[in-house]
């Protein structure tokens, strides 16, 4: 049953504008309506169904989205970075950011995100808490070593963040007042974000276990440098992983090469940085690992690999000798180890495909 009408939505904190557009009677409609859920879809339903509704994804996240659904109307999520603007396109309103997408909805050039339920949305909210904590307490601990490298104190050891060297940065001392009280505030900072750090580890570790993507998790964590949090942020923030291929998934998560060829010429360039930022960043710091020595799992590898079954872990063991000899491939070439490592976080996101999407598609034949 095709749509009669088309309704594009520019969705604010505050107010919707709303845009209707009707393709075969060229009947168009605008509305400017409080941002409460229940107004936008009476203003919905005054429209002969069948409507199709959309609006951009962004900070108002998908409240709007699943409250149309559950009253019956068809409405998509687009992705804002894959709206159409024309070059010389200076004016940009409300009214016209609502039209533009009831015109792209009309011709079918909406890129559609999924909507993730209410349950993967908190869980993705745990595991962005997470890393935003571990950002926070990495700038604390800077702050802390620039006031003593600026005023020439050098701890005499390599390692940091010790409890040894808890106890030395408590015994250092300064002259001038204001600075002392500068310097013990930031000491104070990085120890509350490390114990505040230590609980919501325990958090993600207890919410990993008992969570609908507990399999995936496991089968994850049987790579190297994929542990708990990096195996948790990987599986809520992908959600569905049979959406993709071995392939299309390096595309999804910004890990491929950007391209601008024209007739005969042909140039790729930095990596296109498109999709998920979170998922692309966990995967960049757990290529790395693949470049150290491996010969056979470590301790904890081998207590992960007994733990899923054995196809799994053939996998897994397939994918870690792999990542390791491509490693060793670009190092005799004398490859940059940026441009190495992000190939490498290319193919990893493809053996983490390989774990996980298998596992989903087992689980829905046995609930269906």
């Amino acid at each position: 049953m095709f749509e009669h009408t088309f309704i594009g939505l520019d969705v604010h904190a505050v107010n919707v504008v709303g845009h209707a557009m009707n393709p075969a009677t060229g009947e168009i409609s605008t509305h400017t309506m409080a941002a409460d859920p229940a107004a936008v879809l009476e203003w919905v339903r005054r429209f002969d169904p069948p409507v199709k509704v959309v609006y951009e994804s962004g900070p108002t996240g998908f409240v709007l989205a699943r409250y149309l659904h559950a009253g019956g109307i068809n409405c998509v999520v687009t992705a804002s970075s894959k709206l159409l603007r024309a070059p010389g396109d200076r004016i940009k309103t409300d009214r016209r950011d609502a039209r533009v997408l009831a015109e792209m909805l009309a011709v079918g050039s909406v890129t559609e995100v999924r909507i993730p339920d209410p349950e993967e949305e908190a869980l993705r909210d745990l595991s962005r808490l997470r890393s935003g904590t571990a950002r926070d307490l990495a700038h604390a601990r800077q702050h802390v070593n620039a006031i003593l490298l600026r005023h020439g104190i050098r701890y005499p050891k390599e390692t940091r963040w010790t409890q040894e060297h808890s106890r030395w940065l408590h015994r250092q001392r300064f002259a001038e007042p204001a600075l002392q009280f500068t310097y013990e505030a930031d000491v104070e900072q990085a120890e509350l974000l490390d114990r505040h750090l230590k609980r919501i580890d325990k958090q993600v570790a207890a919410t990993a276990a008992a969570c609908r993507f507990a399999p995936v998790i496991e089968a994850l964590m049987c790579l190297r440098g994929i542990q708990i949090t990096t195996a948790f942020g990987l599986a809520v923030e992908i959600g569905d992983w049979t959406r993709f291929t071995g392939s299309s998934i390096g595309s999804y998560l910004g890990l491929v090469p950007s391209e601008n060829s024209s007739g005969q010429s042909r140039h790729q360039g930095p990596i296109t940085k498109a999709g998920n930022t979170y998922a692309r960043k966990l995967l960049i710091e757990a290529a790395w690992q693949h470049r150290r020595p491996y010969a056979r799992p470590g301790e904890r590898l081998i207590r992960q690999l007994n733990r899923v079954a054995p196809a799994t872990r053939i996998r897994a063991l397939e994918g870690n000798h792999r990542l390791h000899h491509k490693w060793e491939v670009f190092d005799q070439r004398h490859k940059m180890s940026v441009k190495a490592n992000t190939a490498i976080a290319r193919e990893l996101a493809g053996w983490c495909w390989s774990l996980a999407a298998p596992l989903q598609q087992g689980e829905r034949m046995n609930a269906a």
